[in-house]
């Protein structure tokens, strides 16, 4: 008698079962491989992600202490810039979309002209004040820096407010974060030459805290973008937390940052580099003449970047490029600018024995002819060559500014000097960028007047240019 075969309503056999649980358990050990495998992936990527990031944290730190630094405070004032540029960087990412690209560009264009309008009182009256202040007062500068940075995360706090209620608090908030940003450049001016060590001239600490700031901002855009997308209330949080940060490490850094023993006010007239007493026996010293022609020179490629700043803002998201979309086009450009910029940074060893007013002249000539070429040739690549170039040019002229006053001007009044002449710099960039709103969008025309402007610049400086090199301040180094 042959067995019958199950039918459709019969229950298996024991056979069947037991083939069944065996097919079922090998089907969990396979799913139970599978995923041991995969969480080995993500543990292993995870190790490495985390050996990656510990060994750029040491590279980072070893090079932010290398030639002395770490011993004398340097490296913690170059950790305190990263994080500001970090900070600034999700600010800028949540405006941008926000002012530029979410307002009819001709209400916008009225916005934030009137923001920059406002922006100039304040820098005209308040940041000259801010150096002979802190040097008035001794103990203080390690608070006013970090008080620069706890306002700017109030009021990125606010701005997330605003953001979404679309609350007229928009502007006032962005206005007290510039301004904040701005008197933060002026108080770390002011305490960079008190923290520079022996072996490390003031040029190559600037060059190197300027180079911290765009990894910063390299490593900080990413995530704010990320956060961008969630809302930009969410990058303006993401911001309010790299300030909270930076406060801590403000106020950790070195005491003699509080330090004024020997210093002096400046002047900024041409004159002798010598000092000479001033009220209540504090010495007072006219500028070099080096100092101010190097100062002058930087005002065009500082006028230059504000320009396009704005004006490319503006004119990118009104006439884009072919089919490419203005944000992207906007951040080709900045891109380029920032590439130059750190390629300026890493030149500056380079051309360290080159002379310093040879080399701001150079890099005006160069922006006022790339400006040219931008406005002859006009398209994709004119413009990220202008970027590039605008960035390069306004890097090295600044350490070129950097190392005249490391030069010409007496150690008791260098402090002044740098508070004075980054404010200098400051207004030049505002200038610029009224100029760049108030242009019409026509690409050749507004590009043909940036190359006017900047060769009548040109022609100025030279025309102001001393006969005669200063002499070198006493026990300074050539």
């Amino acid at each position: 008698m042959t067995p019958q075969r199950p039918g459709p309503g019969t229950a298996p056999g024991p056979e069947s079962s037991r083939a069944a649980r065996q097919r079922a358990r090998q089907a969990g050990r396979a799913v139970g491989s599978g995923a041991k495998v995969a969480g080995r992936g993500v543990a292993g990527a995870a190790r490495a992600t985390g050996r990656v990031g510990r060994y750029t944290l040491r590279q980072a730190r070893r090079a932010a202490d290398a030639e002395g630094a770490g011993a004398s405070g340097l490296s913690r004032l170059i950790e305190l810039h990263s994080l500001n540029a970090a900070g600034d960087a999700a600010v800028a990412i949540s405006l941008a979309g926000t002012l530029f690209f979410q307002v009819p560009t001709g209400e916008a264009r009225g916005q934030v002209a009137l923001f920059l309008g406002l922006t100039m009182l304040p820098f005209a009256i308040v940041a000259p004040l801010i150096g002979p202040f802190l040097d008035r007062f001794a103990h203080g500068r390690r608070w006013a820096i970090g008080a620069t940075m706890a306002l700017r995360g109030l009021f990125c706090l606010a701005l997330a407010s605003a953001v979404v209620d679309e609350s007229r608090w928009l502007f006032p908030s962005a206005l007290g974060c510039l301004v904040a940003s701005k008197a933060y450049g002026v108080t770390r001016a002011a305490a960079v030459p008190r923290l520079v060590p022996h072996d490390l001239t003031l040029v190559k600490a600037n060059a190197r805290i300027s180079l911290a700031g765009v990894v910063g901002a390299a490593v900080s855009a990413p995530l704010a973008g990320l956060a961008a997308f969630a809302g930009p209330e969410w990058a303006l949080r993401y911001a309010f937390v790299i300030f909270s940060l930076a406060t801590i490490w403000a106020i950790r850094l070195p005491e003699r940052v509080d330090s004024s023993a020997g210093e002096g006010t400046l002047l900024m007239l041409p004159g002798g580099s010598e000092p000479t007493p001033g009220r209540r026996g504090r010495p007072r010293m006219r500028i070099p003449g080096t100092v101010s022609f190097a100062l002058r020179a930087n005002c065009g490629p500082r006028w230059l970047s504000g320009f396009l700043t704005m004006f490319m803002a503006f004119l990118l998201r009104e006439n884009p490029i072919g089919d490419w979309r203005p944000e992207v086009l906007l951040g080709l450009v900045i891109g380029a600018a920032g590439l130059g910029s750190t390629l300026g940074i890493a030149l500056a060893s380079i051309l360290k024995r080159v002379n310093p007013a040879l080399t701001v002249v150079l890099t005006l000539f160069a922006d006022a002819a790339m400006a040219l070429l931008a406005a002859l040739f006009y398209g994709l690549v004119p413009l990220v060559l202008l970027g590039l170039t605008a960035g390069l040019s306004q890097s090295l002229a600044k350490l070129s500014l950097d190392s005249t006053i490391q030069r010409d001007v007496h150690e008791r009044v260098q402090t002044s000097a740098f508070a004075r002449s980054d404010t200098t710099l400051q207004s030049a960039w505002v200038i610029g960028g009224f100029v760049g709103i108030a242009m019409p969008l026509m690409p050749r025309t507004g590009l043909g007047v940036a190359c006017a402007v900047l060769v009548a610049w040109l022609v100025f400086v030279l025309a102001t240019r001393p006969g005669a090199a200063a002499p070198a301040r006493p026990g300074g180094t050539g």
